[in-house]
């Protein structure tokens, strides 16, 4: 049975933190997560994620505007098991081997202050080092160190776009190309 991971975002404020949950949701997405959880009102995230996805491949879901409760009871009750990443936590490398027998993982992500329940409802509080830093570093840090198989050489299904590895330039081959390409050899 595959990992199952989803990334819920908590404290998004859509005049501040565009980019940043963006590169959650993109982080997420391009390590190993099956979807997000934005527990706030932003349609423009989902959007925007959905078309990253669509053009680059994978099957990544968003959901907005969810009641972040709501959502890890839920995940709790479905015998899931839920990781905030906090700089307040246990350090990341004394969760790593609990974190990875875990088949069904909801990785909590926060940006404003953090209501204190999260901490209670947590199965872990794992810090990705105890200094102030990026969520979206904290984020990628753990799901690589918990990845069942090195993430970035992932393949992305029905990707119109797909990047092929080169020292020098860029080299991006659309998907009618590739599908030229993969008849020819």
């Amino acid at each position: 049975m595959k990992k199952e991971i989803v990334v819920l975002r908590l404290g998004h404020r859509p005049e501040r933190d565009k980019r940043i949950t963006t590169h959650v949701g993109l982080t997420a997405r391009a390590l190993g997560a099956s979807g997000m959880l934005l527990a706030s009102d932003d349609q423009k995230i989902t959007d925007n994620i959905e078309e990253m996805t669509g053009r680059w491949g994978g099957d990544f879901f968003v959901k907005n505007n969810v009641s972040m409760f709501q959502e890890i009871k839920k995940w709790q009750e479905n015998g899931g098991k839920v990781c905030h990443l906090s700089m307040y936590g246990i350090n990341l490398p004394d969760a790593v081997p609990e974190l990875k027998k875990t088949d069904k993982l909801m990785i909590i992500v926060g940006a404003e202050k953090v209501p204190g329940e999260i901490y209670e409802l947590s199965d872990w509080n794992v810090a990705v080092g105890n200094q102030p830093h990026s969520e979206v570093a904290a984020l990628a840090v753990t799901m690589d160190r918990i990845a069942e198989s090195d993430p970035l050489e992932a393949i992305f299904e029905n990707a119109e776009l797909t990047v092929i590895p080169t020292a020098k330039g860029k080299n991006v081959i659309h998907d009618n190309e590739l599908k030229e390409k993969n008849r020819n050899d």
